[in-house]
């Protein structure tokens, strides 16, 4: 037995791999631009949330699968999870919203 761990993939690829968007709250000058930030790592946040749920989803047969659906299915994830935020979200942005107020010192 090894003391290292044998991964199916090279870690340091993965680590510098840009998965995410980087999100630099310190960057939010005014209170539109954090309110925009916070909005948008809620998206980000939901679409994270969703994609396991369609990942599961079986589509092969006569009019599904194929490399097509993959390719556009995490862009419909994300649209629904843009659809979810735009419609009132789940709560994330407002509490990280005043986070990054209370970081620039721009509290209300």
């Amino acid at each position: 037995m090894t003391d290292s761990l044998s991964l199916p993939f090279d870690i340091n690829t993965l680590k510098s791999a840009n998965f995410q968007k980087d999100f630099k709250f310190t960057e939010a000058q005014t209170r539109e631009k954090a309110e925009e930030m916070a909005k948008e790592f809620e998206t980000m946040f939901l679409a994270e949330m969703l994609q396991p749920i369609f990942n599961q989803i079986e589509t092969d047969g006569p009019f599904g699968g194929g490399q097509a659906e993959e390719a556009f299915r995490p862009m419909l994830t994300e649209q629904y999870a843009k659809s979810l935020s735009n419609a009132g979200g789940v709560g994330i942005a407002e509490s990280v919203l005043t986070e990054i107020l209370r970081m620039q010192g721009l509290e209300d």
